[in-house]
């Protein structure tokens, strides 16, 4: 299990590369909610999201042979993003596979900093292809199954322990399980009486079928929201959020959307359906804990382009 002084050495070590990103309390979602609210901003991380932490700390820790050999990663967006972008700052040559689902500005920000891109068929193949090319002499710089990447997640939590006022309930998006792990491991130790809540959207379910398994197990996958679609987790972010987190709430693709459509109305935030889907899951939040909640939402990211959002609106007739 990843302990704070594994988040607290992971905060002082990407301090000079990363953003302490704002955590502020959102009178627009307070009233759409009719519960104090503060956001987590990790949409404005360098990169767009939160993986900026985890990829940043990962590189820090590799040896010379291993920054040598260049680094891997398989992502759905968001971690091929911040590896590639990191990586060039550290002067470390980069391969990302990402599935053909993976959004057009995903692939285009990963090439632009640099990174070799290689498309797959589907996530399964793209984590299949990611371990043949390590075990050709490429490092791994896996998304979640690693505890340093998890610690380096984890930041964003020893952050919004340190930053948040008073807090019942924190939110966090689930797709490998390594930013939930992480803050839960932080608020664990910093905010010990503030429960952890956990959110997939439907055909993005890993961590919850994990939960009802008993382990983790490889589920389909089918939802719009790329960014969550793992596979499956890994034996320690199930281990992090069978021990850690209240719960894992599921909501539909449709509301993860109407989700990002609110944050932007309502807190003024530009998000990606993988921060949307925070919405429906405080609602769900709000209504369990009633008087006195007051909850956090860790605000992953902001990685869709316009074009993005307004077609998946269309989609569910949302516009």
């Amino acid at each position: 299990m990843i302990g704070i002084s594994d988040i607290e050495a992971a905060a002082r070590h990407i301090a000079g590369h990363v953003v302490r990103t704002p955590t502020v309390p959102s009178p627009g979602l307070t009233a759409l909610l009719g519960v104090p609210v503060t956001a987590k901003l990790e949409l404005l991380q360098r990169t767009g999201s939160f993986k900026a932490r985890g990829a940043t700390a990962k590189l820090l820790s590799l040896s010379e042979a291993e920054r040598a050999a260049g680094v891997v990663a398989v992502s759905g967006g968001n971690h091929g993003i911040a590896l590639a972008v990191m990586a060039a700052a550290l002067e470390v040559k980069a391969t990302v596979v990402m599935p053909r689902t993976a959004s057009a500005r995903s692939i285009e920000l990963a090439e632009e900093a640099g990174a070799s891109v290689r498309l797959t068929e589907g996530m399964d193949s793209a984590f299949e292809l990611v371990l043949r090319l390590r075990d050709e002499g490429l490092t791994l710089v896996h998304p979640f199954d690693d505890p340093v990447v998890i610690a380096g997640q984890g930041t964003v939590g020893l952050e919004f322990a340190e930053d948040a006022q008073e807090l019942t309930d924190v939110i966090v998006s689930i797709g490998g399980g390594g930013l939930i792990a992480g803050v839960a491991a932080a608020l664990r130790a910093r905010r010990p009486d503030v429960r952890v809540w956990g959110v997939e959207t439907e055909g993005a379910e890993a961590m919850s079928a994990a939960l009802r398994a008993g382990g983790p197990l490889r589920v389909p996958v089918s939802s719009i929201v790329t960014t969550l679609t793992a596979p499956s987790v890994s034996q320690l972010t199930y281990d992090h959020v069978s021990a850690l987190v209240e719960e894992v709430l599921v909501v539909p693709d449709r509301e993860a959307v109407q989700g990002c459509l609110d944050l932007a109305d309502r807190a003024k935030v530009w998000t990606e359906p993988a921060a949307g889907c925070l919405l429906p899951a405080a609602r769900q939040v709000a209504a369990r804990v009633g008087d006195g909640a007051r909850l956090g939402l860790v605000v992953c990211g902001g990685n869709a382009t316009p074009g993005d959002l307004f077609g998946w609106a269309d989609r569910f007739g949302l516009l």
